[in-house]
């Protein structure tokens, strides 16, 4: 029987050895700490660093990611590529590795018609038999979905097998069109790192794909909102918000610097090591600010 994917799923960042290897004992110690909390499982997508693996090594990321004692809880595996065989290579990979899930961003290097982003899909789906979840990270990266390609797809699939994750700009209207588009069948989760919770929340979402940086207080905000107590929720959510902002300014790259700067110093990761190259180094003050909201926001 399928998992349920709900609730707060964040992202697995990928942490390497200095000499840029994937750092296994980090990426354990990760997993641990994060399933002692209550989540409804974790990811991998953007900032896991998966485009800058290569396919070995993201094959083995979901290996090691697979072979974890999670429970119930579900393992949603990034899968998206630059061509449809590696894609579906990937989405097969991973299954087999015991993802219940598969989450996939279109090619980023290319600008696919209609008709070939509706096969790179299909073909995806038609590779496994776990739910796949279409991830429009055009906001950041890749191309905008079409939002009749996304209902032709539900409508093929069914609700079960199609799920979705809109990144694309401006993020709450995008949810609520395609909510809106496939008359509310479509399960919809929401990746702004929390920035965009309590607006994405009223907006009919299924759940939330964070990074594991700010979690506790992720995971606080969204028991609030399920508890339906506003007051608790925007208690957690200002720092929160103050915090992503920080991380917005240089986008992917904020992300990506400021999510391994946290983990290294709370002790999980080695290092802060990301793949090069990148644009964005934190400076003294962003780190500063970023301790000061920390200790604000109790993390």
């Amino acid at each position: 029987m399928p998992k349920n994917i709900r609730g707060v799923l964040p992202i697995v960042h990928t942490p390497f050895t200095d000499d840029d290897r994937i750092d296994v004992d980090s990426l354990h110690r990760e997993l641990a700490w994060a399933l002692e909390r209550p989540i409804g499982g974790y990811c991998t997508g953007m900032v896991s660093e998966i485009l800058r693996l290569s396919g070995d090594e993201r094959n083995h990321l979901h290996r090691e990611i697979g072979a974890a004692d999670r429970g119930e809880r579900v393992f949603v595996a990034g899968v998206g590529a630059e061509s449809t065989g590696q894609a579906c290579a990937f989405a097969e990979a991973a299954a087999g590795y015991g993802c219940d899930a598969v989450m996939v961003i279109p090619p980023v290097t290319a600008r696919t018609s209609y008709n070939q982003l509706r096969d790179y899909f299909s073909s995806i789906a038609d590779a496994v038999d776990v739910p796949m979840i279409i991830q429009d990270a055009s906001s950041y990266v890749g191309q905008a979905i079409p939002m009749q390609l996304n209902v032709e797809l539900l409508d093929k699939f069914g609700e079960d097998k199609i799920l979705f994750k809109p990144e694309a700009s401006p993020l709450g209207p995008k949810l609520s069109e395609l909510r809106d588009a496939t008359g509310g069948r479509a399960k919809i989760f929401e990746g702004s790192g929390g920035i965009s919770l309590m607006d994405s929340y009223r907006r009919g979402i299924k759940g939330t794909m964070p990074g594991m940086e700010f979690l506790d207080t992720v995971l606080a905000v969204w028991d609030a909102l399920e508890a339906g107590d506003d007051a608790r929720a925007y208690t957690a959510y200002m720092p929160l918000c103050a915090l992503v902002a920080l991380q917005l300014q240089a986008g992917l790259e904020g992300f990506l610097a400021t999510e391994k700067y946290i983990l290294h110093a709370r002790g999980l990761f080695t290092t802060d090591r990301r793949r090069q190259p990148y644009s964005f180094v934190l400076d003294k003050e962003t780190r500063a600010e970023i301790d000061r909201l920390m200790k604000l926001a109790g993390l």
